[in-house]
């Protein structure tokens, strides 16, 4: 689900204030108030990286977060379009399942984890983990990731425009992995596979919808090599 044009008089904008109110506040009124309200944009001042920002939106709404977010901003995201205007936290669209997350810094560990739907934008770079047990989300990252990114990713994408950190897709189940730059290792049953005209497609659609002006030619495709999937007695543990 990509980002819409909403209508953004005063009458369908809510603005929260969190030097003043609270998270609690900003989120009831996400899950309880704002279906009803005709509010089609909220606006999150002053986060100051407060935690648990717009987690577990049911509705489709645009959700502007002026400032750095804390953990799980966004987190069980569904319908919204959530942009962050700095970095954020541990854990951000943590299993997210539609709509889209955009945070134009920096993410901290874990984005994007057990992601179901939807797309995750971070702009800059992301930490260790990302992308860890994906299960159907979309990921596309303007910078490098970290350590552990994509382990044990069952399902959904992980385009990544700068390098990945050591052990990328550990345990890869059917997640599929772009990177642009270099990889410092592999992990477990995680190859390196040719680029078909495909994945050269998706990347490039997804490139797209992230509005970053790459060529999708330029990546590397990593899947998994399928010999985890069973149990071989006879491999003495070794994998």
């Amino acid at each position: 689900m990509e980002s819409v044009m909403l209508d953004r008089s005063p009458a369908t904008t809510r603005t929260f204030d969190l030097e003043g109110g609270s998270t609690r506040e900003l989120n009831q009124f996400l899950h309880t108030d704002l279906a009803a309200s005709g509010v089609r944009r909220v606006e999150v001042l002053n986060p100051k990286g407060a935690h648990s920002i717009a987690v577990g939106v049911n509705h489709p709404v645009e959700i502007d977060v002026q400032g750095h977010g804390g953990y799980y901003l966004g987190g069980m995201n569904k319908h919204a379009s959530i942009t962050v205007h700095g970095n954020v936290g541990w854990g951000v669209a943590e299993n997210m399942m539609s709509g889209m997350v955009r945070v134009k810094g920096f993410a901290s560990e874990s984005a994007g984890a057990t992601g179901h739907g939807g797309l995750l934008v971070i702009e800059g770079n992301a930490s260790l983990r990302c992308g860890i047990s994906m299960k159907g989300i979309d990921i596309v990252v303007g910078g490098g990731v970290g350590n552990y990114s994509a382990f044990m990713a069952q399902a959904g994408r992980l385009v990544v425009c700068g390098d990945a950190g050591d052990a990328l897709g550990d345990s890869l189940y059917e997640a599929v992995l772009y990177v642009r730059g270099r990889i410092k290792s592999l992990g477990a049953d995680a190859r390196e596979e040719p680029m078909g005209a495909a994945d050269i497609a998706g990347v490039g659609d997804l490139l797209r919808r992230a509005g970053l002006a790459y060529d999708p030619a330029e990546f590397k495709r990593v899947a998994s090599a399928r010999q985890l999937y069973h149990w071989n007695a006879d491999a003495n543990q070794e994998y």
